[in-house]
């Protein structure tokens, strides 16, 4: 009997040896399954928890996904973090952070970022309008070495019109090469240091980045209908705010850099027709002997405004020299002897 167990062992292990060199390996894991932080923004969304974390954590398991989620309660009044804390039950990859007012997605973006050192984030809503099975599909994109990857909503959707309009507007103002730029979207973490997003700006998040040189793509991605609650942006005032957004974008994109050009050259035009005009009036007073008193009031209108936006240029200009100097300091501070995500977690903190 003693004799016999060995041989047993040792044919066990001849097996076992064999069965390994006859199997194929396993395919590596990309390194973005893991160096990713989902963020979810949620404002009272507590009817679709019950749904979203569960999924969450079978999408995880699924498709190997190592990363975290971080879920921003923006403020609800429904209590969607607690909840949402409860529904883990202990599930290590959620943190929940909190807002004590509704601040808006911009700024539960921001939170997030600054609250993680993950080279990629993955913007999620928690209405499930998107799928947690898309997730592998962003990183893969992000492995393949793009900067930024959005998604294009496919299926019914009931703002479509508007969107649509607002996305051809986009398109032709700004020249991005994507045609959804308020859809699902993941992107390298540390363009944030790059890109300063005000309130509600997230929507201008890919043509602000697109402008600063950083790579876009985008893929399909099916878009589903709210399991529970209400839309939380809706409505005719958003159409109004997304259209002085996309006009405030536009100005500071164009003449951020050079206020001269806005201020400066239009205040020399007016002065110099306010000389050319002041010019005639004394023709007309002097020569012709037909005094107009409305010459008069249109020379010194004219100067006066030409003169201001002139000073309102050389302003700018001062400002902007100010501005750049800030943005070396930051950059410095940024990589002086500190990962770069350290940097950026200081600088964006809210």
């Amino acid at each position: 009997m003693s004799s016999g167990a060995p041989g047993d062992g040792a044919g066990a292990e001849r097996g076992a040896g064999t069965g390994a060199s006859a199997g194929p390996a396993p395919p590596p894991v990309p390194a973005a399954y893991s160096d990713f932080a989902l963020v979810v923004p949620a404002w009272n969304e507590a009817p679709n928890i019950p749904f979203l974390i569960p999924e969450l954590k079978a999408a995880f398991e699924e498709f190997g996904l190592a990363g975290e989620v971080i879920l921003v309660d923006d403020g609800s009044s429904d209590d969607t973090g607690g909840l949402a804390a409860a529904q883990a039950g202990g599930w290590d990859r959620l943190r929940v952070l909190r807002h004590r007012v509704n601040r808006g997605k911009t700024e539960a973006l921001l939170t997030a970022a600054a609250a993680t050192d993950k080279r990629y984030l993955v913007l999620f809503d928690a209405d499930l309008q998107h799928l947690p099975a898309e997730i592998p599909r962003f990183l893969d994109k992000l492995e393949d070495g793009w900067d930024i990857v959005t998604g294009r909503k496919v299926g019914r959707y009931d703002k479509r019109a508007v969107s649509s309009i607002y996305n051809a507007l986009s398109r032709a103002i700004f020249r991005v090469p994507v045609s959804d730029l308020n859809s699902m979207k993941a992107f390298r973490a540390d363009i944030l240091q790059a890109v300063r997003l005000r309130h509600d700006w997230h929507r201008f998040f890919v043509v602000l980045a697109h402008k600063r040189g950083f790579s876009v793509t985008e893929i399909d991605i099916e878009l589903h209908p709210r399991r529970a609650g209400e839309p939380k942006y809706s409505g005719k005032s958003r159409v109004v705010g997304g259209v002085l957004d996309l006009a405030a974008v536009w100005f500071q994109l164009r003449f951020s850099r050079k206020p001269m050009v806005a201020f400066g050259l239009p205040g020399l035009l007016l002065t110099a027709l306010g000389v050319l005009t002041g010019l005639v009036a004394l023709y007309l007073r002097f020569a012709m002997n037909q005094g107009f008193r409305p010459l008069l009031y249109l020379v010194v209108l004219l100067v006066t405004v030409g003169v201001l936006c002139f000073v309102a240029g050389l302003l700018g200009e001062m400002i902007v020299s100010v501005h750049d100097e800030i943005d070396v300091l930051r950059r410095e501070r940024g990589s002086g002897g500190r990962p770069a995500s350290s940097g950026r977690r200081e600088g964006r903190a809210p």
